[in-house]
């Protein structure tokens, strides 16, 4: 919980258990969780938690550049803590999103059709190696 505290106190948050423990459970996933997601997991450890200081908690988080949000198809938010570059890639099969890392600078600072590109949010949605495994072997 020490990492979590001055993670939030850098950021110029103070450093409440509700917040703490949901920039931890966000530290601990691996699979990009909604709110929901992160609200479920963490209500047998706070009872009185709300969706409300879940959802006001990561609009806070998002502000301070803590954590960054994205959405793949269905306007799902999911939630992130990811210092590096990447793109994300969504299953169609089974909904897993996996980080995806390379170079997608290419259009960094570039001009395109006359506006200038700053940022990129890149999502990619397919089958995934594990689906594209399992159906090969149900075959």
């Amino acid at each position: 919980m020490d990492r979590v505290k001055k993670i939030l106190l850098e950021h110029e948050v103070v450093p409440s258990i509700h917040r703490m423990l949901i920039l931890q459970a966000l530290m601990n996933s691996c699979s990009h969780p909604s709110a929901d997601e992160i609200y479920r997991a963490l209500l047998n450890q706070i009872p009185t938690l709300s969706k409300t200081t879940v959802y006001n908690t990561l609009k806070t988080f998002e502000e301070k550049g803590i954590i960054e949000s994205f959405s793949i198809m269905n306007n799902e938010v999911r939630y992130e803590l990811q210092p590096h570059p990447h793109a994300h890639f969504k299953c169609k099969l089974c909904g897993t999103i996996y980080d995806i890392y390379g170079s997608f600078d290419c259009l960094r600072d570039k001009i395109v059709e006359g506006h200038k590109v700053q940022e990129q949010h890149i999502n990619l949605i397919g089958i995934c190696a594990a689906c594209q495994k399992k159906d090969k072997n149900d075959a």
